[in-house]
């Protein structure tokens, strides 16, 4: 698998990847991940096999906590923390997508309220 076909693999939430693929892919060491493991920030799928195994949808926030901690110097706690801001960063953006689906089309008749959310949370000043 050529690096860019292995780093679109990782964008299949519904597949599994493994410890050292994780390693690779996130540039973190086996012992780190296992810090990670122990925090709770990443769990393998099933703890009680050998080699372990984890959900493919780690591996984007992790290489974002892991490009972070690299540029601040920050520990591995702070990666946990990252990881976790970064989980429910795309947690709400889903949401608002999924809110923003609701909304009619412009040119409808839209209520003021909805309109104001709507510019408050793009960045829209209203004139």
């Amino acid at each position: 698998m050529t690096t860019q076909q292995h780093d679109w693999h990782w964008l299949d939430h519904r597949g599994t990847v493994s410890l050292s693929d994780l390693s690779r892919a996130s540039g973190l060491t086996a012992q780190e991940l296992e810090e990670l493991v122990e925090y709770g920030a990443i769990a393998p799928m099933a703890p009680e096999q050998a080699e372990q195994h984890f959900s493919a949808e780690c591996v984007v926030p992790l290489r974002a906590a892991v490009r972070l901690r690299v540029a601040y110097d920050l520990d591995m706690f702070t990666v946990v923390l990252l990881m976790d801001g970064l989980r429910r960063i795309e947690v709400l953006t889903q949401r608002i997508t999924v809110l923003e689906s609701m909304v009619p089309h412009a040119g409808s008749a839209m209520p003021m309220a909805v309109q104001e959310f709507i510019d408050i949370s793009s960045g829209h000043a209203r004139s």
